[in-house]
């Protein structure tokens, strides 16, 4: 019997109309005679919540405790779309990551997916239930509770696929595939109808927020052919990410753009290389993400390290730059930045590429505040303000209305 897994977001179950819905979705595959493995997310914007109540108590929680806590989220998804499903008429069970025996390493809040235990999953589906399986958790060799970092739930679903040996992963969000641009920031995107690993990896790796980075990369490592859909419509073809793909008809492929960025100046007044390199490894270790090929435009003061670091990431760097050395490094910054970044598959167009983007903002007059070029993207810095007209203007430069994709 073929198996399907099916991964529905935090905005696909966020009350229990959407939740009814995606129990639909589920009972129509099984219905087709299908067995079917379901991975959810924490409902809406439940994870934040859970967050802020940890905010309210201490800045500085372990890691053990925050993966108990916010992984509590996905507990309570898998456990209402189950009695959905149940309710519909269907038969369902839910599972945490640690009963599915999804097995991580020891590294909390972003951990990585070891191995798989399928036993527990294989007998609930010979016994004919739908799993519901709770994303972006899992356990260590300590028998403790693990998140997978950001969208997590995505990694969850191409790893139990992988395990499993599925026929398809699905992974159902609030658009119904991957466009040039995000079609809710950029009307006039297009959609893709497949994609590469590779191509889908930059894509996500600077910004495309429709899959995770890590689940792309198990699905390649796998060859397990993915499927992004919208869980709010029916019947509409998704964007299926796979090994090779029809020649593509354009070098870029996409605009993504990154929100919520801080744009931070380091000043280091003596040994800046050692204190940059150290920086830089304190900041891996806390798993922060942060470009650190990004340059600001202008003269540059050799003392001054530049780059730009998710905003929720500020406070725990001040506190890596205060246990470095307070007296050697001085730390100012900016918020409200935003990062457009348009991803190429032809090195040698990033030249012209970046010719169309600085000619774009300099004609609507939007300062360029940091830089970055390489093999396969331009990347840009702008005021958050100007975020949104900026990637409606490149995306109108780059791809013509009568582009056929």
């Amino acid at each position: 019997m073929p198996l399907v897994i099916q991964k529905f977001g935090g905005s696909s179950v966020a009350d229990a109309h959407h939740v009814f819905n995606v129990a639909k979705k589920i009972t129509d595959v099984y219905k087709s005679g299908n067995d079917v493995v379901a991975v959810v997310s924490a409902q809406g914007d439940t994870t934040d919540k859970l967050q802020e109540l940890m905010d309210e108590i201490t800045d500085n929680a372990s890691g053990r405790e925050k993966d108990v806590l916010l992984s509590s989220g996905e507990q309570i998804s898998s456990s209402l779309l189950a009695m959905a499903i149940q309710k519909l008429g269907f038969p369902a069970v839910s599972l945490t990551g640690w009963q599915a025996k999804v097995f991580t390493d020891l590294n909390h809040t972003d951990a990585k997916i070891i191995k798989i235990d399928t036993k527990r999953i294989e007998n609930e589906l010979k016994n004919k239930n739908i799993v519901i399986v709770a994303g972006f958790q899992g356990i260590n060799e300590n028998g403790d509770i693990t998140t997978l970092g950001r969208g997590g739930s995505d990694t969850s679903a191409v790893a139990l696929a992988a395990a499993l040996n599925a026929d398809i992963c699905k992974i159902y969000t609030d658009v119904d595939g991957v466009y040039t641009a995000d079609p809710r920031s950029v009307p006039s995107a297009k959609k893709w109808t497949s994609l590469s690993y590779d191509t889908m990896f930059e894509m996500a790796h600077f910004g495309a927020q429709v899959l995770n980075e890590r689940s792309i990369e198990t699905a390649k490592k796998f060859g397990e052919d993915v499927e992004v859909l919208s869980s709010f419509s029916d019947n509409l073809s998704g964007t299926v990410i796979t090994e090779k793909t029809e020649a593509l008809n354009n070098t870029v492929i996409g605009i993504s753009l990154k929100n919520h960025l801080t744009k931070v100046a380091v000043s280091i007044k003596k040994n800046t290389e050692k204190y940059k390199d150290l920086i830089m490894s304190e900041i891996d270790k806390i798993g922060a993400k942060f470009d650190r090929f990004m340059k600001s435009v202008g003269k540059q003061n050799k003392n001054i390290f530049n780059f730009v670091i998710e905003e929720n990431d500020i406070n725990d760097f001040l506190k890596i730059t205060k246990k470095i050395d307070n007296q050697n490094i001085q730390v100012s910054y900016e918020k409200n930045k935003s990062k457009i970044s348009v991803i190429n598959i032809s090195e040698s167009m990033n030249l012209n590429t970046a010719s169309i983007i600085f000619e774009t903002l300099s004609e609507m007059n939007i300062d360029i505040e940091m830089v970055a070029c390489d093999k396969k993207r331009v990347s840009v810095v702008v005021s958050s303000e100007y975020a949104n007209s900026a990637i409606n203007a490149i995306h109108s430069k780059l791809f013509e209305e009568d582009m056929i994709i």
